[in-house]
């Protein structure tokens, strides 16, 4: 009599490596579950919030967008790119790329920004362009954002700037990065302009110092501050947007504060209050529903799953 054995699936043991295998697999259904949740859930809640008033609004001209740039707006950190620009065409040495490439690594990471490691960054772009023509540095910056920058973006803050934008209000950068590259990535982004650190110059050319310190932490919302004072704009309307623990001043001073790809104690200190969160690395809610509605829920889908798309292929 011939046996139908084969009918029956054989028992084995499992090994460790089938456990490992099997557990991951079972990890990874979950997660991709979770995210294609996440993004039905932000349809569904949108569709559904008619209590919550429209955000931005639009005509509103005492209030203004104010968005951080290194891992807010971009991925990375805008003076290694460059630094990387400078290095292409021959300004420095391999060792001072070495130490941009170094300071680039840490950034990425940790996830976070660390004030000495900035402070060494920019010390080393004073270095670097001192001598050198404003007007030049500016120009080689426009061909820096084509070659590094542009690819760099998050379309879902591109998109929360653009709903801003959208509703007629102004929309600037802040960052600790030298204000002639924010003022040039403003502009190809169609921003309103910059906030930046600013290079002392003479006669159009750099003298390799400061004037004063490094745009970072308090400095930034001093800036914002100053910003809305001269523009005449009522903080309490305004929003802000960043990743970094270290840009809470900024954070607090406006009336609709939004952690965007926050670090870890920015999670924790918006979570206790209550604000806005969005994490565009992994396409997941982080916490509060809340995002401008002028942006549109297909854009901010969107731009979710190109920034995570984006970002897998860079891994």
């Amino acid at each position: 009599m011939i046996g139908f054995g084969w009918l029956t699936p054989r028992r084995r043991s499992a090994t460790a490596r089938s456990v490992l295998a099997g557990e991951a697999s079972a990890e990874a259904a979950r997660k991709s579950s979770q995210e294609l949740e996440d993004q039905a859930s932000l349809v569904d809640e949108h569709a559904q919030d008619t209590g919550e008033p429209e955000f931005p609004v639009a005509g509103d001209d005492k209030a203004a967008a104010f968005f951080d740039l290194d891992n807010t707006v971009m991925q990375g950190a805008a003076i290694f790119h460059f630094g990387r620009g400078l290095y292409k065409r021959k300004f420095f040495e391999r060792r001072e790329l070495t130490r941009f490439a170094w300071q680039q690594a840490w950034f990425r990471l940790a996830g976070v920004e660390d004030p000495e490691h900035m402070q060494d960054a920019q010390n080393s772009a004073l270095s670097i362009v001192k001598g050198h023509r404003v007007s030049e540095l500016m120009s080689i910056g426009e061909e820096i954002y084509d070659e590094y920058l542009a690819e760099r973006i998050w379309p879902g803050t591109r998109a929360l700037a653009q709903a801003h934008l959208d509703a007629g209000q102004k929309v600037w950068l802040v960052t600790a990065a030298p204000v002639e590259i924010a003022t040039v990535i403003a502009r190809r982004l169609g921003l309103t302009g910059a906030l930046g650190t600013v290079a002392e110059s003479i006669g159009g050319v750099y003298t390799g110092r400061l004037v004063g310190e490094p745009l970072h932490g308090p400095a930034k919302a001093e800036a914002v501050r100053a910003l809305a004072s001269a523009e005449g704009l009522e903080l309490g309307r305004c929003a802000a947007y960043s990743d970094s623990h270290n840009d809470i001043p900024m954070l607090s001073l406006v009336g609709h504060p939004y952690a965007i790809n926050p670090d870890t104690k920015l999670r924790k200190y918006a979570r206790e209050r209550d604000w806005r969160l969005r994490d565009y690395r992994t396409g997941r809610k982080a916490a509060k529903v809340g995002l401008p509605a002028a942006a549109g829920v297909g854009a901010v889908a969107g731009g979710t799953a190109a920034a995570i798309a984006l970002h897998r292929r860079r891994r």
